[in-house]
């Protein structure tokens, strides 16, 4: 319903605390959940989620509705909430109807039960108390005030546990996207701080375009995402140059024919695998690597030469852009684990 945009690494970091903090409320029952309603508002604020964001506002202070009934945005977020359901009119016919109250009412109504049960029970011990071997019919009212009673009850003790369960599943589901965020952060930081040390070893003026990459992608402008893939082609290149410089074509024999592989100064895809066959006999770890290798090399390539044409639309996300700096990084972590 709504566009997302991407949290902050530091509202990340406090969205992971207060996911657990509202996780250890809710299964140890530690607060009303009105109370944890609002700590899961603060929690989808924090991850830029505004439809459950809405939603935890909504159960906390209930859905808005006019003479029309609830507006058409309050629907599709009550729908979401599973607050919509289907009642049957006393003319067999069928319509779809939501509870609006709030998380409060419902436990209002489930806490006043028993006071309002033994109210009930006191004022027909009173009546049936002046002959206790007469039997009353009909019923005395105060039984059908019970039934009332429990009826409610039932019914909000349900859309409460609706309530429990809609808060106790965004939560966790968004403490476990987040744990293993998380995890992904750390294993490419450690892959990270490893290629740049030796990337800083073997090719130091590479180092400014690595940093180059990070400022581009905090950008939210399209033409600073297509400049962070453009730095790793440079990268790539600046590897070939150094790790195999350019030098003459090479001609080899396959079967009773030839072919010739490319090795000029533009060919650093050709280098860079002619590199790896140079340093290992795994047929295998040059086939995955050089697969790798050439495939992000060819967009890469198409990428640089749209933008020569003009184009500004080459890479359309900054989700994109992430998947190249990160196929870089492997490549060049491959690459480098071969020295």
């Amino acid at each position: 319903m709504s566009e997302s945009v991407p949290p902050s690494k530091q509202a990340l970091t406090e969205a992971l605390s207060l996911s657990s903090e509202i996780l250890q409320h809710i299964e140890r029952n530690e607060l009303p959940l009105a109370e944890i309603a609002l700590k899961a508002s603060r929690l989808a604020r924090l991850l830029n989620d505004t439809d459950y964001e809405k939603i935890m506002q909504f159960e906390v202070g209930g859905y808005p509705s006019t003479t029309d009934g609830l507006t058409p945005e309050a629907w599709q977020l009550a729908n979401l909430a599973g607050r919509v359901f289907e009642k049957t009119d006393e003319d067999g016919s069928t319509k779809l109807v939501a509870h609006t109250q709030s998380i409060s009412e419902f436990e209002q109504t489930v806490n006043l039960t028993p006071t309002a049960l033994q109210a009930a029970r006191d004022a027909d011990v009173s009546i049936s108390s002046a002959n206790p071997n007469q039997t009353v019919w009909p019923p005395s009212k105060n039984t059908g005030e019970r039934s009332i009673i429990i009826a409610r009850h039932d019914t909000a003790a349900k859309w409460l546990a609706n309530s429990r369960k809609l808060i106790h599943q965004y939560v966790l589901l968004k403490h476990y996207e987040l744990k293993f965020s998380g995890i992904s952060d750390d294993i490419f930081s450690r892959l990270r701080s490893r290629v740049d040390s030796d990337v800083g070893n073997l090719i130091p003026e590479s180092i400014n375009k690595f940093s180059s990459v990070y400022n581009n992608l905090l950008s939210e402008n399209p033409e600073d995402w297509s400049n962070a893939v453009h730095s790793c082609r440079r990268i790539l290149k600046d590897l070939a140059d150094s790790l195999y410089p350019p030098r003459e074509d090479k001609v080899i024999k396959e079967g009773t024919g030839c072919r010739t592989i490319k090795l000029g100064q533009d060919n650093y895809v050709n280098r860079l695998i002619a590199f790896i066959e140079s340093k290992t006999t795994s047929e295998k770890f040059t086939m995955i690597v050089g697969s790798h290798l050439g495939f992000i090399g060819d967009r890469l390539d198409s990428i640089v030469e749209s933008s020569h044409k003009g184009s500004h639309t080459t890479i359309t996300t900054k989700e994109e852009a992430d998947r190249y700096v990160i196929y870089t990084y492997l490549i060049v972590g491959d690459i480098l684990s071969l020295l």
